[in-house]
């Protein structure tokens, strides 16, 4: 079966047989003082498949990697990358104002604190199978602080996007707020004249209505009075409220009763 591991590499056969073609998940693996790190390299959004890396601590002490160079340094320089992506999107979501800019953030955060996350968790596996190594424990605690910084920048992005969503559903809801006063007053104004344009239609039209020998002044006056207090009960009946949907026709609630 293909093996993910450096041809050169001479590790027991109990930790070849635990490996698959791919890297499968994050781990540690020992067997008779050799020590394997299974790890991902930084995530993106855009890829959704997961790179390994492997680091290998022979009985000596010594490690090597399949990607990042020999020494204690690979493994540093590997957890170096998370914390250079980690402050990358920290500074993007210092500057980002928008919810597309902080959903893209967030897009990129989501997977990369998962895989903090899964880095700490093997870096411990591999401290307690091998604890008296001081660097693998320094690195242990790095990860951890990593993996607090990822979600902490998780959250504010997701806080944020939130927060953004909220801010333009209020904006949008005064908005109409403000459309629906608007109208309202439009409908009141047209209540209160519609009379006065109805009966002004009325008797303007040429034909015979029994007001044409009145007297001009007073005949005004009396269709003009008739009209407002037309158009005033009209606009109170179109002003008035109706009760809130779900409570129509339903009777108040008495009070309970002590027993």
């Amino acid at each position: 079966m293909k093996s993910i591991l450096p041809p050169a590499w001479t590790l027991p056969q109990q930790i070849r047989d635990r490996l698959g073609e791919t890297a499968g998940r994050q781990r540690a693996m020992e067997a008779e003082g050799h020590l394997l790190l299974v790890l991902h390299q930084p995530p993106t959004a855009a890829d959704p498949e997961r790179v390994g890396r492997l680091f290998w601590r022979d009985p000596t002490g010594a490690w090597k990697s399949n990607a990042c160079g020999a020494g204690i340094q690979g493994l540093k320089s590997h957890i170096d990358e998370f914390a250079n992506k980690i402050d990358k999107w920290e500074d993007a979501l210092q500057v980002a104002t928008s919810a597309t800019a902080f959903y893209g953030i967030l897009r990129e955060l989501t997977p990369l604190a998962r895989t903090a996350r899964n880095l700490h968790a093997a870096l411990q596996q591999g401290r307690e199978l091998c604890p008296d190594d001081r660097d693998l424990i320094a690195l242990r605690d790095r990860a951890g602080e990593l993996e607090r910084a990822a979600e902490l920048a998780q959250q504010d992005a997701q806080a944020s996007l939130d927060f953004q969503v909220a801010y333009h559903q209020e904006l949008e809801s005064q908005r109409s707020y403000e459309m629906a006063v608007a109208t309202h007053r439009l409908n009141l104004l047209v209540a209160l004249f519609f009379p006065i344009a109805t009966l002004s239609s009325i008797f303007g039209m040429n034909m015979a209505h029994g007001f044409e020998s009145a007297p001009s002044p007073a005949t005004f006056y009396v269709v003009l009075g008739a009209g407002l207090i037309a158009g005033l009960i009209l606009a109170i009946g179109v002003g008035r409220r109706p009760a809130p949907i779900g409570q129509q026709g339903r009777a108040k609630p008495a009070p309970p009763r002590r027993t």
